[in-house]
């Protein structure tokens, strides 16, 4: 209940003041509101106003299994990312997205890598890491974390290393398992040092998941949104032989270096409908959780919000052919009109984002070592090609299937691209992959 008034009554001329003043008010506002430029819910246009960012490296986050207790204490990792396109100013995306708490980065700080051991950094490009103004700053449980712009020249396919003092225990929940580049970890906050005395190597990328650059010139992205092959499984080490990195190569040499940038976001793994599920007691409990979250269920956070993306090539399905029975459960089996399902569901979520979406033929895997070959599965392999090929659904085919396979024994990889389980294409075959994309479609 309102208290009931005992003061005096307010003049009738006062009251009629203070009612003109607030009419004139309510007037001269509505005036201004006409006269500003209306808001749009649209998001501006890239160039138009504030500089736009683009793409030059990315990977995707995951979490660990139980047995993964890998953790850090007043240690600085060194990590080390190879850039598809170049630009004048740099940010860096990190990640606490599968952190159950909040992650405390002591210092951060961003170099182009000097040459030789990835210890060494080019001291003369060297530059503090800031978020929001500050040199430090804790990560909140399941949240990323974009760094303030930063003045360094970035080449197009060069080296850049990342290192992150972590001050205080850390465990490492959230990370790209498979990274095939080699990565150090050092005691103490060594992150300006020129050289670091590593106490590890490792293959794997930590907390770190995304590097963008500006240039002022116009620039588009590519995603490459896969499992084990377009992440780079079985390629060499260190040497950038992934199919998405040779395509970077490709287009650098056609379009320029700052045209295009590739991402990849393939993991090992990785399936288009199902979360890693592993069997109770079975060995995959062990690795499992390392394959990431499912195609669909990661698709805004890895295509959709990536800077710059104009372009997606999708190459996914031979895991949900081959897991369930081997690493996943049997009933997880999925058919060639689920696998469809999936990547129209893609389709069109590219599309909603204004990218345009291209669809690339599962490999041949004829005897593979892994278990995943049956005829069940080869006649779905191909009615999902054949759907790719000729549904129309997608804006283009990047037919990797035709250039990979045996022309003698199709269901199998030709000889010279076969890394020897008969699934996972060598460095020859993740050049020819890259090969077989049309350039004109990114252009």
């Amino acid at each position: 209940m309102r208290p009931h008034s005992t003061g005096p009554a307010r003049p009738t001329a006062l009251r009629a003041r203070r009612a003109a003043r607030h009419l004139v008010a309510l007037v001269t506002g509505a005036l201004l509101l006409a006269a500003a430029p209306a808001v749009s819910a649209e998001p501006a246009p890239r160039g138009a106003g504030a500089p736009s960012w683009t793409g030059t490296w990315a990977t995707t986050p995951t979490q660990t299994p139980a047995s993964d207790t890998t953790a850090f204490d007043d240690e600085t990792i060194r990590q080390t990312v190879h850039t598809s396109i170049g630009g004048d100013r740099v940010r860096v995306r990190l990640s606490n997205e599968f952190g159950s708490g909040p992650l405390v980065i002591g210092e951060a700080r961003i170099a182009r890598a000097a040459g030789g051991p990835g210890t060494r950094i080019d001291p003369r490009t060297d530059r503090p890491l800031t978020f929001g103004g500050r040199t430090s700053v804790s990560v909140p449980a399941g949240a990323p974390l974009l760094s303030d712009p930063v003045a360094l020249k970035v080449p197009a396919g060069t080296d850049l290393v990342v290192s992150i003092h972590l001050p205080g225990p850390t465990p490492g929940s959230t990370l790209h398992a498979f990274a095939l580049q080699h990565n150090y970890r050092a005691a103490g906050n060594v992150t300006g040092d020129t050289d670091i005395e590593p106490t590890e190597t490792f293959d794997r990328w930590y907390f770190l998941t995304g590097v963008s650059v500006s240039t002022g010139r116009s620039s588009s992205a590519v995603v490459a949104f896969g499992d084990s092959i377009t992440d780079g499984s079985v390629t060499e080490t260190g040497a950038n032989h992934r199919w998405p990195d040779r395509l970077a190569g490709r287009l650098r040499t056609t379009l320029g270096p700052d045209a295009v940038g590739v991402l990849n976001q393939g993991i090992s793994g990785n399936r288009l409908l199902h979360d890693p599920n592993p069997p109770a007691g079975s060995d995959a409990e062990n690795f499992a959780a390392y394959f990431g979250q499912s195609a669909l269920r990661r698709f805004d956070r890895d295509v959709a919000s990536q800077p710059g993306a104009e372009h997606l090539i999708v190459l996914l399905g031979v895991n949900d052919l081959g897991h369930p029975g081997t690493v996943a459960p049997e009933s997880e089996r999925v058919t060639a009109a689920e696998l469809i399902g999936a990547h129209r569901q893609i389709i069109a979520r590219a599309h909603d984002r204004g990218l345009k979406a291209y669809g690339g033929t599962v490999l041949p895997f004829k005897d593979d070592t892994l278990g995943f070959y049956t005829p069940e599965n080869e006649a779905a392999r191909q009615a999902l090609n054949h759907w790719i090929r000729t549904g129309g659904e997608y804006d283009a085919v990047i037919d990797f299937d035709r250039a990979l396979r045996d022309p003698s024994d199709p269901q199998r990889l030709l000889a010279r691209y076969d890394s020897g389980d008969h699934l996972h294409p060598n460095d020859a075959g993740a050049e020819a992959m890259a090969r077989a994309v049309p350039l004109r479609l990114l252009r």
